[in-house]
């Protein structure tokens, strides 16, 4: 599945230990069954689910389309038994479904516990060090949003993966944010439909695709996941506040988002300290890239002066205290994705003109500071 290799470094290590994370229902279960159909093609996998029957698994694999003959399930909850059938099945991938279900008689406390969690753990990543055998672990995150454990899984294992979105939408985000084998800077896109996860080779069009047209308070911008150039709309909104105004961030650092609200108030003629403000990534993307920097403040510009920002034209840069536009990296990669989209414009950093190798297919608009960059939109 190329968005998972993409997200893993280019496919699992044999003897690794991989963990998934996310919010139930998220879509973890449905991804390892449905990778299940190709490793089964070289490898032997036995599914171990500690949540579902034999025949609720087979339910969900007759939906999905899985077909392999040398794919094992066993519905149990002993981490010890679990490793008794390992060793007599001798299964190259031992996928468990998950984490917070299963218990060992090495730990006295209930099943799901940070004890139990650990013991549980540390028996499968002995296993998959000594047999060879790869393992990956489900497990579910707590209303903090981090793997129930709640830190004590990510130190133990070897990779760790977090499936990102919302339930109600269609699309979910894979991010690494522990790889000893690769990067963790790639992130992979699927799609949530009947027959399972579809991965998407082109996010940056579906992020865009209801789009808003000449609405003020949107912008947007080119972000760098990893090796992959990723159009994002940025959205901004200021309303007078009654009371002490409110700051609401979705999808940025909220102290960066403050950051740059208080320079477009300080550094401009924006008066934005007294309004409420709030800020959105559409699509549930997390931006931390730093060259979204001059999206976010002009999204915000235009929610306040009421002036939309034309359709054909998207922002790239990062903003400084003072004002002004710093370089961004890759920014010939950024340009050639917005070039695929059909934009027209892009607002630059004008250090960045001496190096870029462009074919003038995008006309770019050099700016220094936020002044030129407001003046080139809103004049």
């Amino acid at each position: 599945m190329p968005e998972l290799d993409r997200v893993l470094g280019g496919g699992a290590v044999r003897g690794s230990l991989v963990l998934f994370g996310g919010a139930p229902g998220i879509g973890k279960s449905t991804l390892l069954l449905q990778i299940c159909q190709q490793l089964c093609q070289t490898d032997s996998v036995l599914y171990v689910t500690g949540e579902e029957s034999e025949k609720q698994i087979r339910m969900r694999a007759d939906r999905l389309g899985i077909t392999a003959e040398r794919l094992y399930v066993l519905a149990e909850t002993s981490a010890d038994d679990i490793l008794l059938a390992a060793e007599v099945s001798k299964p190259d991938i031992l996928i468990v479904d998950s984490i917070q279900t299963m218990y060992s008689d090495d730990a006295a406390s209930a099943a799901g516990s940070v004890a139990q969690v650990k013991a549980c753990t540390m028996k499968f990543m002995r296993y998959g060090k000594e047999t060879g055998c790869t393992v990956f672990l489900i497990g579910h995150v707590n209303k903090d949003g981090v793997i129930a454990g709640p830190k004590v899984l990510e130190h133990m294992v070897d990779c760790v993966l977090y499936f990102e979105g919302e339930k109600t939408m269609y699309y979910r985000i894979l991010r690494a944010a522990k790889n000893r084998f690769g990067s963790t800077n790639e992130i992979g896109v699927f799609e949530m439909l009947e027959d399972g996860l579809h991965g998407i080779s082109n996010p940056s069009a579906l992020l865009l695709a209801e789009r808003p047209v000449n609405a003020p308070g949107t912008c947007v911008t080119c972000v760098m996941e990893g090796s992959r150039p990723i159009l994002a709309e940025v959205q901004g909104l200021a309303a007078s506040a009654s009371g002490n105004p409110r700051r609401t961030v979705n999808g940025f650092d909220y102290a960066r988002a403050n950051m740059m609200i208080a320079i477009l108030d300080k550094r401009t003629a924006y008066k934005v300290s007294a309004n409420d403000v709030f800020i959105n990534v559409i699509g549930g993307l997390t931006i931390e890239d730093p060259g979204a920097d001059l999206a976010m403040i002009l999204c915000v510009a235009s929610g306040m002066n009421g002036k939309p920002i034309p359709a054909d034209l998207l922002a790239i840069g990062e903003v400084g205290l003072t004002g002004e536009i710093r370089s961004a990296s890759h920014l010939d990669q950024r340009l050639k994705e917005a070039e695929k989209l059909g934009f027209k414009r892009c607002i630059v950093p004008r250090a960045n003109m001496k190096k870029l190798r462009t074919d003038g297919k995008i006309e770019l608009i050099p700016a220094s500071n936020l002044f030129d960059a407001l003046k080139c939109v809103f004049s």
